[in-house]
């Protein structure tokens, strides 16, 4: 599998787009993943993202998407994260992405007002409409296990019950390995996602809360994982997911330090050469 990086890690704490993009290729990323805005974006940022990441030779993997009220009660609510999850797509498909990165939001008012049921009903509708425009646009969904106690889908028994309930050729897991533990899910659980996962996410954490640290910063036993993902025998990649760095002024060996550690789990498993 290729080892790529979510370009968030360096835009968060104020970086370039352009200066990130050339770190994380002279780093040694095989890819990127390009968190940014799709419902508003104008042409001339998208001919920036393009030419960027070619120069670099850094193909674009993933456009991640936060779609928190795709459950919400209120129809014209959850039409805007239909419509805007749809623009991604769009975005997708023009900068020749995989997948668009779909991460939902939890469940209103600690599951005791709306029926969560119905909550659950309204997130694969939305879902299954948006997988069934991004099979037409050549697109796939990814969608993101949230290990939060409300969350819509924070584990992977509930990962594979909502896939298999929004069943669409078009919309698979994305196996983000610290929310998997967090969520209560052990190496041996992931063999569930067989057939089902298109695309990895790797940051460590405390085992408490969630981190999205470098791997060996926090206290996760990656190998495991690793080869559990392997045996899926999946075609993807494995995108480090960095947030929050303690020294914003440190950055590029903070993603150096994580592309280092990532590398060498992966050759440890045969995941990468």
């Amino acid at each position: 599998m290729k080892l790529g990086l979510i370009n968030s890690a360096f835009s968060q704490v104020g970086m370039d787009f352009e200066d990130g993009i050339r770190h994380a290729k002279e780093i040694g990323f095989d890819t990127i993943d390009v968190f940014t805005e799709a419902w508003q974006i104008s042409g001339a940022e998208k001919r920036l993202i393009a030419e960027v990441c070619t120069a670099n030779d850094l193909p674009i993997i993933s456009l991640p998407v936060c779609a928190l009220g795709i459950a919400d009660f209120n129809d014209p609510v959850r039409r805007f994260h239909i419509d805007r999850t749809k623009a991604f797509v769009d975005l997708a498909s023009e900068l020749e992405a995989g997948n668009v990165l779909y991460v939902m939001g939890e469940y209103l008012w600690q599951q005791e007002v709306i029926a969560p049921q119905d909550q659950w009903n309204w997130a694969v509708e939305g879902t299954r409409e948006i997988g069934e425009y991004a099979e037409e646009n050549g697109v796939e969904i990814v969608v993101e296990l949230e290990p939060f106690k409300l969350s819509i889908v924070n584990n992977i028994e509930k990962m594979v019950r909502f896939l298999k309930d929004v069943d669409s050729p078009a919309v698979f897991a994305n196996i983000d390995v610290s929310h998997v533990m967090l969520g209560g899910d052990s190496p041996g659980d992931i063999a569930k996602l067989k057939g089902l996962a298109h695309h990895v996410h790797l940051s460590d954490c405390d085992g408490k809360v969630h981190g999205d640290l470098p791997p060996g910063d926090g206290v996760i036993d990656f190998v495991p994982y690793l080869q559990a993902i392997k045996d899926l025998d999946m075609e993807g990649v494995v995108s480090i997911e960095l947030e929050y760095s303690p020294e914003p002024e440190k950055i590029v060996d903070w993603v150096r330090d994580a592309y280092e550690s990532t590398a060498g789990l992966m050759r440890e498993v045969g995941l990468r050469e």
